[in-house]
């Protein structure tokens, strides 16, 4: 590969590369983006340094089963008479670390399936695609519990069921979004170079496809954190006496009446945390479509070969029209 072809080439990945940098710094300076990502930024710091400041052992009976809320007991106390907010505090790191884990993996077996089936085609269209078909029939809930009653309710298991539950989605949306960029002349130029297809995938189609990403993740993650909340609602999850954000909902509930805190504040905090990931999902979605016309306003001299100094400058009339 001579230098001329190789300098043009590198020079669109690093711009292709920066181009998530951009749409979620853009995205963040909305106000929308700003509050989600406050909100969001607030749940996980609890998760995270809650257990430092939990005033009490999480685990340990204090006082009455469903005590009020006191001086002594900020939330007042579960059905066993351990402190709420002790539980509160300590009840959301495993949480939200399982669906972090969930979302990553099935957003990127998801978006693996998606890219191949679409470069590829013929056959490892139709081979990856009809089993995604029909993991789309069941829902991810349904999966889920079909996974943890058989097998138990193991977290790693939890993980894998709700990132299989992800994949089928993920999978259709980066088809689609595939189809458009596997036909663009770069592409080509890497065919035509020998480039092997996982290169061209990893090298050439995934960074241009950061913007439906970065909404998948969101949207995802957002699914996670209700998904494995609620299997930890129904039993499925950690196990007595962990602290869970989902298992508390449950156990509280005989004492609503009597102490309403022990399940609307580990329903707010998962309230919270799904609604900030979702005002920044949503703020990504509507600048992202204006980041990619910018950027590949700035990537077209790329794409026709042209010298990587004159790319930087995008070409006379470009903008919003060049589509």
């Amino acid at each position: 590969m001579s230098t001329g072809i190789a300098a043009p080439r590198r020079q669109r990945r690093r711009l292709a590369r920066s181009e998530w940098l951009t749409v979620v710094g853009r995205a963040l300076r909305t106000t929308r983006g700003r509050i989600g990502a406050g909100l969001a930024a607030f749940v996980v710091l609890v998760a995270i340094v809650g257990p430092l400041f939990a005033p009490d052992d999480p685990n340990a009976l204090l006082t009455t089963p469903y005590a009020p809320a006191s001086s002594e007991h900020w939330l007042g106390a579960d059905g066993l008479g351990r402190d709420v907010l002790s539980r509160l505090l300590s009840g959301g790191g495993t949480l939200l670390l399982m669906a972090a884990l969930a979302t990553l993996a099935g957003v990127a077996v998801g978006a693996l399936a998606g890219i191949t089936a679409t470069y590829k085609g013929g056959f490892w269209d139709a081979a990856l695609m009809r089993p995604t078909d029909v993991l789309l029939a069941f829902p991810p809930v349904v999966l889920g519990l079909v996974l943890v009653s058989v097998l138990g309710p193991k977290l790693w298991l939890i993980v894998i069921a709700v990132a299989v539950g992800h994949a089928p989605q993920v999978a259709r949306v980066i088809r689609a979004a595939t189809l458009d960029v596997a036909e663009r002349d770069f592409v080509r130029s890497a065919e035509l170079t020998g480039l092997s297809d996982r290169r061209i995938i990893i090298r050439e189609l995934l960074p241009n496809l950061t913007s439906p990403l970065m909404v998948e993740l969101g949207l995802r993650l957002t699914y996670s954190i209700v998904l494995i909340a609620g299997l930890s609602f129904l039993g499925f999850g950690q196990q007595p006496p962990a602290a869970n954000w989902g298992l508390m909902m449950n156990e509280n509930r005989p004492g609503l009446q009597a102490n309403p805190y022990g399940i609307l504040a580990p329903a707010a905090m998962v309230a919270v945390l799904t609604i900030g990931t979702n005002l920044v999902t949503d703020a990504v979605a509507r600048v992202s479509g204006g980041s990619l016309r910018r950027s590949r306003g700035s990537l077209e001299p790329l794409l026709a070969g042209a010298h990587p100094q004159e790319a930087l400058e995008p070409p006379t009339g470009a903008g919003e029209g060049r589509l």
